[in-house]
This record gives structure tokens, sequence and C-alpha cells, in this order.
């Protein structure tokens, strides 16, 4: 059975070990044979260990050939960002005395760019970071042997599992911020021309309309507490925070039901931007103070259901955190670190108050508590985009 969950049925064990081994990653999710009562990973079948082993060699072996590509594009794409913005820095340096001043400038130029810190960011985030999984994968399995493929089972079951796992709340997550997104770049073609669907990092229409600008917050306009969240500065900034939440919500969603999004989100999202009026003087949009309280959210739930996660996808959870800390230290200009941390605190509070420590492997069960007030939270932030659309396109 494929990941579509379509059937594929083969004349023999023999058939199907050659379909696991000829496998590119797209046809073979798991398995039946009639000797068992269930579908079962191509991991799990005792003949198909050489199969299995080959398939996945060459898997890793492709998946570092192409992360070393996007390495040497988005290598490519820094450096040569770099020497513009250093020349940029020489031919607009003021009329300093020595070449060394001039020099100085240019260099500073480079570092202080926040086209060169995004660009910076999604270097790490896109290129680096998968080149380095992709490296290591492939060692790990270099010093595995066929037998010591049973070891990683638990773990396979439980990726298998989540990526079975429908997520319908997620995607109306993703449908509200494409649905702003859409607004803004509409907003923007209306001012720019058509020139603006082509710029990466140019601001998107709308920030001043319905972002967190602090001074108005700060006088009354309370409900750009709600209307932020869901704006984005440019397609770089959009993107980044939909494949972000893609992951965690189908991941929280799968394991805490799916009231617990909006109303994680929305106290997050909100406890972020007080976070931000207060020590922040920048004004503020996008939905990271809100997935930074999943984050947070899930850390504390997958540590408090212990048997619920395997331990390995709990230290991918950790390096998340540890990567959005490093993405903040290195973005500190542009990325609002006070809303990062405010979000990221409320969703562990949430967490820790609304769920007790469990030792069972079950999911909790979503009572009708959960499923009214996780309505009313879905329903807050569906009239909030619709909002914040009508203010972008009536600006």
């Amino acid at each position: 059975m494929d990941f579509k969950k379509k059937p594929h049925p083969c004349d023999s064990p023999e058939a199907l070990i050659a379909a696991i081994r000829d496998d590119c990653g797209t046809g073979v999710d798991l398995v039946w044979t009639p000797g068992c009562g269930h579908l079962v990973l191509p991991d799990e079948m005792p003949d198909a260990a050489a199969a299995v082993f080959a398939t996945r060699h060459r898997r890793a072996t492709e998946d570092l050939s192409d992360a070393r590509g996007k390495v040497h594009w988005f290598g490519g794409l820094l450096a040569g960002l770099a020497v513009y913005m250093f020349c940029q820095g020489l031919a607009y340096a003021p009329r300093l005395t020595s070449t060394t001043d001039h020099l100085e400038f240019a260099l500073h130029t480079v570092l202080t760019s926040v086209s060169m810190g995004i660009t910076l960011l999604m270097f790490l985030i896109f290129a680096f970071i998968p080149w380095y999984q992709s490296r290591k994968r492939l060692q790990d399995l270099g010093q595995l042997t066929h037998g010591d493929l049973a070891a990683g089972l638990p773990m396979l079951r439980f990726e298998a599992w989540l990526a079975w796992q429908k997520a319908p709340v997620t995607g109306i997550f993703l449908g509200l911020l494409g649905m702003v997104a859409l607004a803004q770049m509409f907003g923007e073609v209306r001012s720019s021309g058509l020139r603006a669907l082509f710029s990466l990092f140019q601001n998107w229409d709308g920030i001043s309309a319905a972002g967190l600008v602090k001074d108005r917050y700060l006088q009354g306009d309370w409900w750009r507490l709600f209307t932020a969240p869901l704006l984005h500065g440019n397609v770089v900034h959009f993107l980044m925070n939909a494949s972000a939440l893609a992951y965690l919500g189908k991941r929280m969603e799968a394991f805490a039901r799916w009231p617990h999004l909006p109303l994680v989100f929305l106290f997050a999202a909100c406890v972020g931007g007080e976070a931000s009026a207060r020590f922040i003087t920048a004004t503020s949009v996008g939905a990271s103070g809100g997935l930074m309280g999943w984050l947070g959210f899930l850390l504390v739930f997958e540590s408090l259901h212990c048997r619920l996660v395997p331990r390995p996808a709990k230290r991918r959870l950790l390096a998340g955190v540890l990567l959005t800390g490093l993405v903040g230290l290195i973005g500190f200009r542009f990325i609002d670190n006070a809303a990062h941390l405010g979000g990221f605190l409320a969703g562990m509070a949430y967490a820790l108050i609304v769920f007790p420590n469990s030792k069972s492997p079950n999911r909790p069960i979503s009572t009708i508590t959960d499923r009214i007030a996780g309505s009313a939270a879905l329903t807050v932030l569906a009239v909030s985009a619709l909002f914040t659309a009508r203010l972008i396109l009536i600006a």
C-alpha cells in the first residue's frame, strides 16, 4: 500500500520483496502477506531485511546528493549577496580618509543587512540542516548491519502512524493564513504593480493597517493583538511559518486532539504580542508567537506523556527549540524574540495546567468542554482573518 492508501498487489512474496528493493520512496509504505493478520512496515518482514537495507541506503544517498545541491545553490546565493552588499557599501561610503575606513564601512553594511540575515537563515534551514541530517543518516546506516534495523522499529512505526493521521484543523489554519496572505499580495500588486509578486523580501501590504503597531495598540487598538499574528512581512516569512505550522499543527492535532490547536495558538499569540508590545518598539507581524506556543506545548506535553512518543522523536522537538533560539540570535535585528519567548512560555504553561502527567500510551480524549472552547477559539481566529483581510483591502 502506498502513502495515498492505494493497494498494489504482488503475485508472490518474492515479487513483494523486489517491489520493496526497487522502491524510490513513494510506492511501498505498508505491506501485507497471507501469514500476517494486518499491515506492517516493510522493515518488519523477516525475509525483506536486505531489500529494506538497500532501499534505505539508496534513499539516504539520494537525499545527501540533493542536499549538497541545495548547499551549493544557497551558498552561492549567500556569497553573491555578500559580495553585492560589500560593493554597495564601498560605492555609497561617505568621504572617508583611508582605505581601512572604507573597508570597515562596507563590512558593516554586509553585517547589518536585513537581506543578508534572511538569506543566512534560509541557508541554515533549507540547505545546511538538511545536508547535515542526510549525512548523519548515511553514516548511521554505514555502521548498521541488517540485524540492527529491528532496533529502530518503534520509531519507524511511530513515524508511519503519524504520517497517516489526518489534520483537518491544521488545514483550516493554513487556509486562514493563506487567505490573509493573498489579500496582502493583492494590496501590494495594487500599489506597486506585478513586480511585487517576484520580490522575496519586499514588505507586503497591510502591515501598518493591521500589524501590531505598538503605539496604536497601547493607545487602544486592542484588536491588533488578534490581526497581527495573521499577517506576514513577505513571501519568505510566510513560507517559513507555513511550513512550521504544517509540521507542528499535525503533530499537535494527532497527539492532543484538535480543540487545543486554536486554544493554544490564540493564547500564545496574545501573550507573545503583549510581550512584544512591552519590550519591542518596532511593528510586529507573523504567526511565530502562536507557533512557538505550539512548540512549547508539545515539548511539555510529550514529556508528560512519556509512553506516547518515542524518545528520538522528543529529541527532534528539542532540536527544533535550539534551532529556533539560534535563528533568533542570528536574526535579532528583524525577528521579534520577545514574541517568540512569550508565546513559547505560554504554550508550556498551557500544557502544564491543562494536561496532567500520564503513563498511558493512549492519546487524551477531548471532552465536550474542550470542543466548545476550541470551536469558540477557532471562530475568533476565522473572524480575525476576515477582519484582517478587509482592513488590508480597504487601506
